[in-house]
């Protein structure tokens, strides 16, 4: 992901970001593949689930992501996005601007005193 955050901001190719997770369960992918069509509320049958943020990927992987936005300039918005079966829409919600609130900078870095 952080490659294609670098590899796009180099272009100036990103104006808008949705923050959205998905969870792979890797026991069903393997026979049904990442594009599984399974209907949505058919939970525990799926190979793979939208899920909260930080719910399909852990706050490590939403802070280096955060981190490559800074990396590149980039200081919009972070879009949530919630299709999460396994929670409510409030629910769901409040963690994921939990979890983005412990990953994104407040402030803008000072200028590299030991450079």
């Amino acid at each position: 992901m952080t490659d294609a955050i670098r590899f796009l901001g180099e272009h100036d190719a990103i104006h808008h970001f949705h923050a959205k997770d998905t969870k792979v369960y890797d026991g069903q992918a393997r026979y049904k593949g990442v594009l599984d069509t399974t209907p949505y509320d058919e939970e525990s049958d799926r190979s793979w689930l939208f899920r909260s943020v930080g719910y399909g990927h852990g706050e490590e992987h939403w802070k280096d992501i955060v981190s490559t936005l800074r990396m590149i300039d980039y200081d919009g918005a972070l879009s949530i996005e919630h299709e999460d079966s396994l929670t409510s829409s409030n629910e769901g919600l409040e963690k994921a601007v939990a979890m983005l609130q412990r990953a994104i900078f407040r402030e803008q870095p000072g200028e590299a005193y030991w450079a």
